[in-house]
């Protein structure tokens, strides 16, 4: 059944005048930024073998993506996810290069299937950063130093807030629960729903009721640096003990930095992606529908390709965040607004005309040639 070439295919849209401005303004800021920061950029391929992002993502969001059969039988898909192929590269072509290695990038990934009741869009723009080859919190807070300097380049930063949490502290509940790997991922999805409810009627399948109602208070734990004494006294696992005392020592880093007021911490924000093995975080701006942001510490991934190595890094979603600037009518979207001066081609031949366009583009003025009456200007 043929379409009407009027139409788009659901989930892609047009950006025209001043949404493109503004994605195009935000683009410039952050990579800058990156650039600021000692970050080289780096383009993946667009189509890859689906293997990679099985491999990297996990199956969940990899079976989101467009697959199609290459000439020899493989599986190829349509990049569903930046980092996958970064990694891929820093573990083959930069092998032998110096760590860490710091790279950035401006790239579009293409979902097939709506991971949410949000507007669905197959394909986004991500802009993120990877940093790989150290397992600190120096590293981890470079990352989240990025994150917060652009939001401020916007002029969103009073309107932000990051939260921190660390998937290791729900992975040691979850071991020693002794959770085969379809309850982890239901229990990450009830965690992630955040009803206090079903999360003890599951985990009391597996644990006394009195620890399942003690779990299901530690997940809806959210704020400062009044979380950390009731997750410990709630958490007896040394492995959910040692993430959490992480946890801890990178926000009082935070708060010596005076940065306190931007970043806030939740236990029960889990991420999705199932090569996160550390810190993780997500952001918000006020006004946003979404999150416009996420990242973490994904130390396993590279071992997929050979050498095991620790990696930190975040993305950031341009067309939900050019959508919120260009909605406040933000600065970006009114930056370098420009006055034209109009030259006419009544009555002028166009040797002469466009001597006086090339004349004031030269001195860097903007022009724009009426043609609504040509006049006898000549071919």
């Amino acid at each position: 059944m043929s379409e009407s070439i009027a139409r788009i295919p659901n989930g892609m849209r047009y950006y025209c005048n001043s949404e493109a401005k503004a994605r195009r303004e935000v683009e410039t800021i952050a990579m800058s930024v990156f650039a600021g920061w000692s970050y080289e950029e780096i383009t993946t391929p667009t189509i890859d073998y689906y293997s990679l992002f099985n491999k990297g993502i996990g199956n969940t969001l990899a079976d989101k993506a467009f697959k199609f059969a290459d000439a020899d039988g493989r599986i190829l898909t349509v990049r569903p996810d930046v980092t996958s192929g970064v990694a891929r590269a820093a573990a083959t072509l930069c092998a032998n290069r110096a760590r860490p290695l710091r790279f950035s990038y401006v790239a579009s990934v293409f979902r097939q299937k709506q991971q949410s009741h949000a507007e669905w869009r197959r394909e986004i723009t991500q802009i993120g950063c990877e940093l790989i080859g150290r397992n600190s919190r120096v590293a981890d807070l470079e990352v989240l130093l990025i994150a917060l300097e652009i939001f401020r380049q916007l002029e969103l930063e009073h309107d932000l807030v990051i939260t921190l949490n660390n998937v290791e502290i729900l992975k040691g509940i979850a071991d020693g629960l002794q959770l085969d790997p379809n309850s982890r991922e239901e229990l990450r999805r009830l965690v992630d729903s955040r009803n206090a409810q079903d999360i003890t009627a599951f985990l009391q399948l597996y644990t006394p009721r009195e620890d399942a109602s003690a779990f299901a208070r530690l997940v809806q734990l959210s704020g400062k640096e009044e979380v950390f004494g009731p997750a410990q006294r709630i958490i007896t696992n040394p492995r959910s003990l040692a993430a959490l005392d992480r946890l801890q020592v990178l926000w009082q880093t935070i708060q010596s930095l005076d940065l306190a007021e931007r970043f806030e911490i939740d236990l029960g924000n889990v991420s999705q992606l199932d090569y996160y093995t550390g810190l993780t975080f997500t952001i918000y701006v006020r006004g946003a529908g979404a999150a416009l942001g996420s990242g973490g510490r994904y130390d396993d991934l590279l071992a997929n390709f050979g050498k095991s190595e620790p990696a930190i890094g975040f993305v950031l979603n341009l067309d939900a965040l050019s959508d919120l600037l260009s909605a406040r009518s933000n600065r970006v979207v009114e930056a370098r607004r420009q006055t034209w001066e109009t030259i006419s081609s009544v009555d002028r031949d166009s040797l002469e005309l466009f001597r006086e366009a090339l004349r004031k583009r030269e001195i860097g003025k903007c022009i724009r040639i009426d043609m609504n009456e040509v006049g006898t200007c000549a071919n």
